[in-house]
Parts: C-alpha cells; structure tokens; sequence
C-alpha cells in the first residue's frame, strides 16, 4: 500500500481502524459517514488498516472494481464494482473483527441501552434485529451496536461498539420516517443483498462510546409480516445455545466465553418475540423491559 494513497483514521467504540484506498472518492465517503467520530486511535496506533483497492491496475479504469486488503487475513471476497467502495470497507471492518479480535466475545446481535442496562437482539438473519436496533437508537434508547455485540468477560458487560448501522431495501424507507435525513449515507442499489444505505447514530450514542453496561434483557426476534405478536420466555440452556451459535469467536476464545455466556443468561432473561410490525415489536419490548428493565 502507497503512502501517498488517501486514508482516514476512525474510532469506534475500543477499537481504531486506518481506512485507505488509492481511490480519494472512497475515502472521501467514509468521512463523510463517520464525520461525528474520533479521527484517531486512542494510544495513537490503530488496531486494524482496511484497504480497498483495484486489483489490478488496468481494472482500475477497464471494467473497474475492488478488493480488500486487510491486517487480518480475510475470506475470499468477490470484487465488488467501483461504485460500491465504501460498502467494501464496511465490510472489511467487520471482517477484521470477526476474523482477529478475540478480547471480547462477539455475539452477532443488535444492542441498545436504557437506565443504565443493555437490551440484547440476536437472531437470525432477516429477523429484524438490524431495523429494531435502529429503530430504538432514534427513539430514546441508546444505541451499543447492531452487527457485533462486545461482551467483555472480565466483567460480564457490553461495550458499545456503534458503528452506522446498515440498512436494506424496505428498512431504508422504514427509518427515513424515524431518523433525520443528514444521518443517511449514499443509497447503494444493485447489491447482492438488494439496496443498501448506511444510517449513522446518534451523535450521542457516539459520544458515549466508552461508557460499557451489563445486560438486564435478551430478545431474539422473528418477523412475519402481518402476523399477530407473541412472546415465549426462553430458559437459559436455550438461550445459552442461541447466544454461543451468535458468536463467531466463542470456540477460539473457548472457557472465558463459555463462563462470560453463562453468566449473561444467568443474570439476563430472554423471551422470543413474534411480530408482524415494528409498532408491535417496539410494544413487547416495553413490556418486556417494564418487568426487567
């Protein structure tokens, strides 16, 4: 990678990620998406360098498109049209934890916080844990996270990890009735996945990054449109399994993620949610969180 390439240090939450891209438009977008967030690591040397690159030279103006090239060796991932550069390094990103973290359990799951507690959202995808995570981050909750989950075992907690959160097809539409209209980045169609545009939080969810809190709710949510809402209390074992399956670290980090998972069923109860609204899975969480919130 070239020194004279455009980059752009971030801060999320414990972790700082050095972005490049020897193309300036893609690094031009991605400040524009992380405007409110600290533009440097907090020991002054980043943890992760995401790049996303032609892969060759002549691709870069024939048929153009781009790679990742990462710190943390990644799985293969498909060039991806020129166009779709700030996509690729998101995805990056989150490969890089997924691939080389292991100071936290990382649990694939939605996160907010209210009084001083961490409702946790896992489930599978297309649940709609994503839009719901979003969705209660502009509507008094504070946002933790939406794609990773950052359970600390030294002390059971959640530490924010609040990266913008990525929205698809009919979710765009959904939050742009919620959110104000200078959170959104660029509007991506023609994805594998659809259409895709990233929603920045709150500036206040990003300001109180670094402020950790233990979990006192897990719901694992199941969206079917038009369906009438329910709710199933879930024991510990199930709900044990659930949690250990969401984590893509959990067999490297092996008996700390078991007693930190363990103790964050012991201590948080977890219900499944049916739901064929986000008005109704807003109103079972209420409930919910009014009996353990």
């Amino acid at each position: 990678m070239s020194a004279d390439w455009a980059s752009q240090t971030v801060r999320v939450g414990p972790f700082a990620f050095e972005l490049r891209s020897p193309l300036p438009e893609v690094i031009a977008a991605a400040r524009r998406l992380y405007r409110d967030y600290p533009a440097d690591a907090a020991d002054g040397i980043a943890d992760y360098c995401v790049a996303v690159l032609p892969p060759s030279a002549m691709r870069r103006w024939i048929r153009p498109n781009l790679v990742l090239a990462c710190d943390v060796e990644v799985p293969f991932m498909a060039p991806v049209p020129r166009a779709h550069g700030l996509l690729a390094l998101e995805m990056g990103m989150n490969l890089q934890l997924a691939a080389g973290m292991h100071r936290f359990v990382l649990i694939h799951a939605g996160a907010v916080a209210r009084d001083g507690g961490a409702l946790v959202m896992t489930g599978e995808s297309g649940a709609g844990k994503s839009t719901l995570a979003a969705m209660l981050g502009h509507r008094g909750w504070r946002f933790l996270g939406d794609e990773f989950a950052l359970l600390d075992p030294a002390d059971g907690r959640f530490q924010p990890f609040p990266r913008p959160i990525s929205l698809k097809n009919a979710s765009i539409d959904l939050l742009r009735d919620v959110a104000p209209a200078d959170r959104f980045g660029p509007r991506f169609d023609g994805t594998i996945k659809g259409s895709v545009q990233h929603l920045a939080p709150p500036v206040d969810a990003i300001a109180a990054m670094d402020a950790a809190v233990p979990a006192r709710l897990i719901v694992m949510p199941s969206f079917v449109a038009g369906s009438e809402p329910t709710i199933r209390r879930i024991s510990r074992a199930e709900s044990f399994f659930h949690l250990s399956q969401a984590s893509t670290n959990y067999r490297l980090i092996g008996e700390r993620a078991f007693a930190a998972v363990w103790q964050l069923v012991e201590t948080a109860p977890a219900y499944e949610i049916g739901y064929g609204s986000t008005a109704d899975a807003e109103a079972l969480i209420d409930e919910l969180w009014r009996t353990h919130g």
